[in-house]
């Protein structure tokens, strides 16, 4: 904690002065234009990544960045989206999943239950996901296993974005688009989704990292 109060006296005493301006527009208002979905890991740190000031991204975290279906439960997920829809105006919407995830490693490899049951609970979420790494890719690492269920699960909670009705409504109007990202912590790497390609790719470099039909993912190194 010592460390933390230190941080803020550093943060009061010489940033936020620097930045005073910035702080008192925010105080009358918030226009973020992207909703970044990520998981709840402390290696990543969205604003860090994306080179973005306070109040440009409206960010939504859990275990996993996870997206339950429209009406799966009265969660803080479905009530966050439709403000960064409805009430913010958000133009674009990203989930960005992220190397050595360990809410994937949980999916994958399930800890006992009765250690954790409000995340094995939680978990059910990534059903389809576990269910689809499970049918269509065999005798994999477990290393390549994990990177293969974190590239699926992003599109996987793509697809559960949409059933959403202010996504919906949103994509079906032109007014947003979604985005699926891949954050490798030990290069700083992104690789974001070409849906064109099937594949994911390096954003930096806009090149193909591979190409599987199918959405085969198996040697993707992220």
């Amino acid at each position: 904690m010592q460390k933390l109060i230190q941080g803020l006296q550093h943060y009061q005493n010489k940033i936020f002065g620097s930045q005073r301006e910035l702080f008192q527009r925010l105080s009358e208002g918030q226009s973020p234009e992207v909703l970044f979905i990520t998981c709840s890991d402390s290696r990543i740190n969205p604003n860090l990544l994306t080179q973005t000031e306070p109040g440009e991204l409206f960010i939504l975290r859990n275990a996993g960045n996870l997206i339950p279906p429209y009406g799966a439960i009265q969660g803080g997920e479905a009530a966050t989206i439709e403000f960064a829809v409805a009430g913010l105006g958000v133009k674009d919407i990203i989930v960005c999943g992220h190397s050595h995830c360990g809410a994937m490693k949980g999916l994958l490899f399930p800890p006992q239950k009765t250690e954790f049951p409000a995340l094995t609970e939680w978990l059910r979420h990534a059903e389809s996901t576990l269910r689809i790494v499970r049918d269509k890719y065999t005798n994999l690492s477990d290393a390549i296993l994990l990177n293969v269920a974190t590239q699926e699960n992003v599109l996987m909670q793509m697809e559960n974005l949409r059933t959403h009705p202010v996504v919906a409504s949103g994509l079906s109007q032109g007014k947003i688009k979604l985005h699926g990202w891949v954050y490798k912590i030990e290069s700083g790497e992104v690789f974001g989704y070409d849906p064109a390609l099937c594949q994911f790719k390096l954003l930096t470099e806009q090149r193909t990292v591979l190409s599987f039909p199918k959405r085969q993912f198996v040697a993707l190194e992220i």
